[in-house]
């Protein structure tokens, strides 16, 4: 096949696979806050929340991961030999670390299908904000492709990190003063 037709595909399966990386969490966030109410409304909650953790995980995301990998396997041949281009490999250890939090994700998913809260909501909350994190360094490094550049935008990820902590913060001091 074409190139830019893998090319395409591997962009459409990442754009899939972070929508479920973005929601999954905050479907995690959504059942462990249902353990605060009362037992019906807590088992009828918590149920609906399992079956679209379900839908999302089986559905979309663990599908997504695996086509980002066929399609991005694909597409490194193009890039032989790889150590020739350090945003590449750079990248490459961000979407390393990406899967790492997939997996992690994993565990939390099948916490939550055996009923077990690990994390608080505010916890989970910042767990949430990871995939952003990595969405940004990994487009930030295909886009720009040189060392100075990563540079930079190392230090504007550390930015970026620095005000979703304070972001965090401020919502839950606005949720704590609305209780």
């Amino acid at each position: 096949m074409n190139y830019l037709i893998f090319k395409s595909l591997h962009i459409i399966s990442v754009v899939t696979w972070f929508a479920g990386l973005f929601y999954m969490p905050r479907l995690f966030v959504y059942f462990a806050e249902a353990e605060t109410k009362p037992e019906t409304e807590k088992t009828i909650l918590q149920n609906q929340f399992k079956i679209m953790q379900r839908r999302l995980w089986y559905g979309i995301t663990i599908p997504s991961s695996i086509a980002v990998l066929i399609f991005g396997g694909s597409l490194l041949q193009n890039f032989m030999p790889i150590t020739d281009h350090p945003w590449l490999v750079l990248k490459l250890l961000f979407v390393a670390g990406l899967y790492a939090y997939f997996f992690f994700l994993h565990k939390i998913f099948k916490q939550q299908q055996n009923n077990i809260i690990a994390f608080s909501p505010m916890s989970l909350r910042v767990i949430n904000e990871i995939s952003t994190i990595f969405l940004f360094a990994i487009v930030f490094l295909v886009i720009l492709k040189n060392i100075m550049n990563m540079v930079y935008g190392i230090i504007a990820l550390v930015g970026f990190i620095l005000i979703l902590m304070i972001a965090i913060k401020v919502y839950k001091n606005i949720r704590e003063r609305a209780a």
